[in-house]
């Protein structure tokens, strides 16, 4: 029987889950998915715990501990999403340990309305760190212009990120900079970097999502003829900025101290068009060095059809220069397409927060009566 997944893994693309939930964790579901279906990492957002929280009673104990000692809703959220990020990543320590620091890591979010707040993100990241107190933990930070001065101060201070919220190439080359800037103050600094870890999560479906439906209103053939086709450009042409930085001097020398590269993410690679295949933005997106962050369904899709025909990045990088050249010619804006999203992806995050905070408010009430 063919291990789709094992084969992809052996292209060189490290696949992470999507999700972390207690009852991941106390089922041995987890487990599995690291032992059978090579998982080598997890991230998790607000939506996540929010969703977790309120369909398992596996936090009810623990909800009704705090309930009874009385904690904020915010100080509860903290208890509970670290203990699980904590637990997770004891889990992929052997993950962690085997691949010398590059898989093995398990991600939580500062809280998303620190968006716009450079201080209080290197704050809260250096907090989320301690508490967890693991080092195979990422802090995720948004790649808002107030986040680059996070994610370089972060990493100088020894912390590992995962950078989320990529869309744009502009920006993409901004973060990179700012994890080779990082990178040098932390040298600086003393720490050791060859255990200090990042990620840059590059957003995918979306783009198709929000440029589809600009060319749908087009209605051309043109148009309809780019349909699912600049989200896969515009990571591929992130690749290739990749492959031109790190390569470069700047980056040799930064090497020399035991640094790693900062990897790619494919992140929102959960096909949102059902007239797309269900595993679009994981094989259009297969290259070594990279991670893919898939939702369960997107994990159990590959495993039952996906294909891996090879290396589907390197080497298209003028063909996807083309397809973001004729969106343009069709009056489809890349820079107001990305800005839109960037804005976008700050307030679903504004939105995930609120969701999580009323899940663990009634969650508390309901331990009290």
């Amino acid at each position: 029987m063919t291990d789709r997944l094992k084969d992809l893994a052996d292209a060189g693309v490290s696949i992470w889950l999507d999700d972390l939930s207690r009852q991941r964790l106390t089922s041995g579901s987890l487990e599995t998915l690291i032992h059978d279906q090579h998982v080598s990492g997890v991230t998790t957002n607000p939506t996540i715990f929010a969703k977790a929280i309120s369909d398992a009673n596996a936090y009810a104990d623990q909800v009704h501990t705090l309930a009874a000692d009385g904690v904020s809703t915010d100080q509860a959220i903290r208890v509970i999403t670290t203990d699980d990020v904590r637990d997770a990543a004891d889990l992929f320590k052997p993950v962690y340990d085997d691949s010398e620091g590059v898989d093995g890591r398990v991600s939580i979010e500062v809280e998303p309305g620190l968006a716009r707040d450079t201080a209080k993100t290197i704050a809260q990241a250096k907090e989320l760190w301690e508490t967890v107190g693991r080092e195979n933990v990422f802090v995720k930070i948004p790649a808002t212009k107030e986040g680059i001065p996070a994610i370089a101060e972060t990493l100088a201070q020894g912390i590992s990120v995962n950078v989320t919220l990529i869309f744009s190439l502009e920006r993409y080359k901004a973060v990179v900079d700012a994890f080779l800037t990082g990178l040098e103050k932390a040298i600086d600094n003393g720490h050791d970097v060859t255990k200090l870890g990042s990620v840059a999560s590059f957003f995918v479906s979306r783009v198709d999502t929000e440029v589809d439906k600009r060319l749908d209103a087009i209605g051309t053939d043109e148009a309809k003829a780019l349909r699912g086709k600049a989200a896969i450009a515009n990571a591929r042409l992130a690749f290739e900025a990749y492959e031109e930085i790190f390569s470069s001097d700047r980056w040799r020398e930064i090497e020399t101290a035991g640094a790693k590269p900062q990897r790619p993410l494919w992140a929102s690679t959960g096909v949102k068009d059902p007239a797309y295949k269900d595993t679009m933005y994981v094989e259009q997106l297969i290259t070594r060095g990279v991670v893919n962050t898939m939702p369960q369904a997107t994990i159990d899709a590959f495993a039952d059809h996906g294909e891996v025909p090879g290396d589907t990045v390197r080497g298209k990088y003028d063909a996807d220069r083309k397809v973001i050249a004729d969106l343009e010619a069709l009056g489809i804006s890349y820079d107001e397409v990305v800005q839109v999203l960037e804005d976008e992806g700050v307030s679903k995050f504004d939105a995930s927060w609120t969701e999580l905070q009323d899940t663990v408010t009634s969650a508390l009430k309901a331990a009290t009566k």
